[in-house]
């Protein structure tokens, strides 16, 4: 028996039904090896080595699979085909005593049977300058994290942190928001013609010079200025221009324009199209079939495809839609400068499986997200779409007026897929109309004019989708990053929805200044976009990886020293009350802490004493839990024991306490109903089981599956680590989080159309 490795459980079925007999797959859950969270764990006068440990939450994961490993006859790595796969292979191979120029390492691009099998046929060795970059930036996103965050904890308030490319992609949020606000509108008016030819066809012509130079009218007296001007003026068309204009079908989908496309054309979240898109790709229950994968690997920045796909869809295309849909050539676009075209662009794995045929096999953000990839690469691979355009100029005494249409000469690429329309494009231009036959020199009858005051408008607010389409622009992050990167921000409480839009929260505001103020090439966009090519060129065999983090890391210790040393704060001073210490006798202050404010004792850490306070700064009486008399002997002393609740639930106590201290729980071995997704790794139904006076989430599969957990588990994994969702009941609303203790994803939820994937 040959064990495969991968990351994902949700892809083992599909895996496993390609390999065939002989082979078993175990499932890693992603990473299982990491810096360990409560240090640093990163030894800067040793060359930056790192200090990896097996995570808590896997330790048994890890012995599992070094069980499982130790009865097979070989040991292939098929994680994913990344940076992140690479290292977790790397780390795997650390943990089972594979030999580093063993050819242990197989990839594939999409989950296929022919894909599939030819990894098989083609293992390598790990590439070490994968995990090379790899680790570079775990190290330096580390090094800063660690680093940063206190100096926001000190100048601010507790409990912040500060990242590499999260806090550079606040900055953004933080500078649209402060341009919105400083944006001083200027007034204009849009000015039309309204005229006929013979025909009584109406036509639109906008205001466009005067005496041939361009004009804008911003105010009501230049608009009457012209209309007196234009009184008694004939219109005349004064000239034509005949075209046939050509539209390229778009590139199929990357990463960050499938994101921006979802949300703009189909309204899902970043959240909601990243656990989409996984699905897709790990793979879904098809009747008769099991488990079958449908797009190729989700996380890229090329628009490569390759041929077997491309003359596939050639063929689909000629066979459903006819030859004049099949362009001469196969269109090939270019992948902009920096992207690492590591892998093809997204697109789906077979034509043949149309999205239709596939409907009520996937919930409807996975069909709505397929149907956008089919269709998307579909047409990337069609014939350009072709239009009759016609541009006239009209003149009337010293004004120019211009009104531009275009009709549809052939369809091309549009029959199946149209691009998204720019959101608040105004139609100032006349827009593109079909007009009639004219003729130069022809005079038109005026009917009358049409104008409206307006104002410019301020740049939009950022929604998901434009804040990672200027992230990718910049160069800031990666495939892999953009969703996590804005999904902290959320997290954090340094952004919040307002509708679509994303706006900055006051303390999100606080923590750019604060670090534009100590550490401005941090906070360089281009400083940040540099990094992310030197990573690349640590993939690409051209940097050490500790030669990068050093140039970075020189003068940082200096700069967090002159930071801390600083008596520069936003924090709110403590405010001193009247209310005695009862330990020591001082008086207490108000404290802001991350769930509000509380009263301490100044004399911390000598006084530990506190005490909660409401928004008005009154001291809170905690009322002690009511006691009630049970029918239960204690066994130890024979006093009648009383029910006293307790963090966990009810639990029974003997009254005569502190001199007899028996407890007992209060058995309820129950399971209750609750609608719940299957197990994340086993795929049994999972259930509620309360036991003794608490509860707990388990697998139906038991003793085989022995997954727990203490929280609600629910639909989706992780977008940062893959992990499960979990439900989580706090004091500012319900929120989804990471199941995983040491993964930070955490927002709040959404209850509205999200039954399916978390919000």
């Amino acid at each position: 028996m040959k064990l495969v490795v991968i990351e994902g459980i949700g892809k083992k079925e599909t895996v496993e039904k390609y390999l065939g007999p002989g082979y078993k797959v175990f499932a890693t859950k992603g990473h299982v090896v990491d810096l360990p969270q409560k240090s640093l764990a990163v030894n800067v006068k040793k060359n930056f080595e790192p200090k990896y440990v097996v995570m808590d939450d896997k330790k048994d994961t890890v012995k599992s699979l070094i069980d499982a490993a130790s009865k097979a006859e070989d040991v292939l790595l098929a994680t994913d085909p990344d940076r992140e796969g690479e290292a977790i292979s790397w780390h795997v191979a650390h943990l089972l005593n594979i030999p580093q120029d063993r050819p242990a390492r197989i990839e594939f691009n999409e989950i296929s049977k022919k894909a599939v099998q030819n990894a098989l046929q083609n293992p390598r060795i790990i590439n070490e300058n994968l995990v090379d970059a790899q680790q570079a930036r775990r190290v330096l996103d580390r090094l800063v994290g660690y680093k940063l965050s206190p100096v926001l904890c000190r100048k601010i308030q507790s409990k912040l942190s500060a990242g590499r490319v999260q806090s550079v992609t606040l900055r953004l949020v933080v500078e649209r928001e402060r341009e919105i606000i400083n944006f001083k509108p200027e007034e204009y008016w849009p000015f039309f013609a309204i005229l006929e030819n013979n025909s009584r066809f109406k036509i639109k012509a906008s205001l466009a010079t005067k005496n041939k130079t361009k004009i804008k009218l911003q105010s009501k007296e230049e608009v009457e200025s012209v209309i007196a001007e234009l009184e008694g003026k004939d219109y005349v068309v004064s000239n034509i221009k005949k075209s046939v204009t050509k539209s390229k079908p778009p590139a199929p989908f990357i990463t960050s324009t499938m994101q921006q496309d979802a949300l703009n054309k189909l309204g899902m979240t970043l959240k909601q199209t990243t656990s989409a898109a996984q699905a897709l790709y790990e793979g879904v229950d098809i009747p008769n079939e099991g488990k079958v994968a449908l797009i190729t690997y989700i996380r890229t920045d090329s628009t490569r495809v390759s041929a077997d796909a491309q003359n596939e869809a050639r063929k689909y295309i000629g066979e459903k839609y006819g030859e004049k849909y099949v362009p001469q050539k196969p269109n090939v676009y270019r992948t902009k400068k920096g992207a690492q075209d590591a892998h093809e662009a997204i697109r789906p794995i077979s034509l043949a499986r149309t999205p239709d045929s596939v409907k009520n096999c996937l919930n409807k953000y996975h069909y709505k997200l397929y149907k956008l990839i089919y269709e998307r690469f579909l047409a990337s691979q069609m014939s350009e779409a072709t239009y009759n355009s016609v541009s006239v100029d009209i003149v009337a005494g010293d004004y120019g007026f211009k009104v531009v249409g275009r009709t549809p000469l052939f369809p091309g690429y549009t029959a199946v897929y149209n691009t998204f329309a720019d959101e608040g494009k105004d139609d100032d231009d006349g827009g593109n109309v079909k007009l009639p036959e004219m003729v130069q020199g022809e005079k038109l009858v005026f009917v009358e004019h049409k104008y409206e005051q307006k104002f410019t408008k301020p740049p939009a607010r950022f929604t998901e989708a434009s804040l990672v389409k200027t992230m990718e622009e910049k160069g800031i992050g990666r495939p892999a990053t953009y969703t996590p990167t804005v999904t902290i921000l959320f997290s954090r409480e340094y952004t919040e929805k307002e509708g679509k839009y994303i706006k900055p929260t006051e303390l999100g505001m606080e923590v750019v200044d604060m670090l534009i103020k100590y550490f401005p090439e941090i906070m360089n966009i281009k400083f940040t976009a540099d990094m992310e090519e030197k990573l690349d060129e640590i993939e690409d065999g051209g940097k050490i990886w500790q030669d990068v983090v050093a140039s970075f890391y020189d003068g940082f210790e200096e700069k967090i020293a002159i930071a801390m040393g600083d008596s520069f704060s936003l924090k709110e001073p403590d405010k001193v009350t009247d209310i005695k210490c009862e330990n020591c006798g001082a008086n207490m202050v108000i404290k802001n802490g991350r769930y509000g404010k509380f009263l301490a004792c100044p004399n911390y850490p000598r006084c530990r004493n506190t005490k909660p306070v409401d928004e008005d700064g009154n001291v809170v009486t905690v009322q002690k839990s009511e006691e009630t008399q049970s029918d239960v002997i204690c066994e130890k002393c024979g006093r009648t024991m009383v029910i006293k609740q307790g963090k966990s639930g009810p639990f029974l106590a003997c009254p005569g306490y502190p001199k007899c201290k028996n407890i007992k729980n209060i058995e309820s071995n129950t399971v209750t109903e609750e609608k719940l997704p299957p197990c994340p790794e086993c795929g049994k139904p999972l259930k509620k089981i309360n036991y003794r006076n608490s509860f707990f989430y388990g697998c139906t599969g038991y003793p085989e599956c022995k997954f727990t957990s203490s929280d609600k588990p629910t639909e989706g994994k992780c977008p940062i680590c893959g992990s499960f969702l979990v439900e989580k009941k706090y004091a500012a609303g319900d929120f989804v989080k990471c199941g995983r203790k040491e993964c930070t994803y955490k927002i709040k939820a959404e209850t509205s159309g999200n039954e399916n994937v978390p919000n």
